[in-house]
């Protein structure tokens, strides 16, 4: 059994109501639930919520809220991995069938297709892959990042590389907060998904953005506009 699990709780902070919040006229959560459905590859696709109101709009959507996510695990705090942990433990306790592979999707990342999932799901085929996640590269070299000082002067991360040149810097990538699948035992044991035993899906930089602030807020849905206009959705 494949399962998609959406995290999604009530309290955000920053943007309030954000999974609910309407995003080019639908609940942005719609998005998340909507991609699992096109992709076919789960048995079940189950947000994990402490709202009532998130739980009712989910199921409309077509999504299951089978249990109301615990206040120990619904503040600032919980993780992610807290997050799964339980709900895999609640699938092993209430669900007769083997749980073969998990995947985290985030419910406010509208950018993720179906492909991209398809692509995580065909990396996570080998003895020692644990997790697969969507990574993207930064636009700028990281080696030749600056920082303000306590007095307000500009140093170098590492001034080693003042003088060399953008094309003879490695890459570097980082989480594009996009989805996560991994092996049931490995979230259940928290094992770090940054690490030798994990693989990407590759996203191309422009279609990922971060919501996490009212203007991240404006530009995803211009963006979602552009691409959509481009076929890039």
């Amino acid at each position: 059994m494949k399962v998609c699990i959406i995290p999604a709780r009530g309290g955000s902070k920053r943007i309030p109501g954000k999974n609910l919040k309407m995003f080019i006229g639908r609940p942005i959560i719609a998005y998340a639930i909507e991609v699992a459905k096109q992709s076919s590859l789960f048995d079940r696709i189950i947000v994990s919520t402490d709202c009532q109101e998130i739980a009712t709009v989910s199921r409309e959507l077509g999504a299951e809220v089978p249990f109301m996510r615990p206040d120990a695990i619904s503040d600032d705090y919980a993780t992610t991995l807290d997050v799964l942990k339980h709900a895999i433990e609640w699938l092993v306790d209430n669900d007769d069938n083997p749980i073969d592979a998990v995947c985290c999707l985030y419910a406010t990342v509208p950018f993720t297709r179906a492909k991209d999932l398809e692509d995580g799901l065909s990396l996570l085929d080998g003895d020692n892959t644990k997790y697969t996640f969507a990574a993207t590269r930064f636009s700028y070299p990281i080696q030749r990042c600056i920082r303000i000082n306590s007095e307000d002067s500009v140093e170098m991360f590492w001034p080693e590389h003042f003088s060399s040149r953008s094309q003879d810097l490695e890459l570097a990538y980082h989480d594009a907060g996009m989805f996560y699948w991994g092996r049931p035992d490995a979230f259940i044991a928290g094992l770090p998904i940054f690490a030798p035993h994990s693989k990407v899906v590759q996203i191309p930089h422009f279609r990922v953005q971060d919501i996490d602030e009212p203007d991240d807020w404006i530009r995803a849905e211009m963006l979602y506009q552009i691409l959509s206009q481009r076929g890039e959705l």
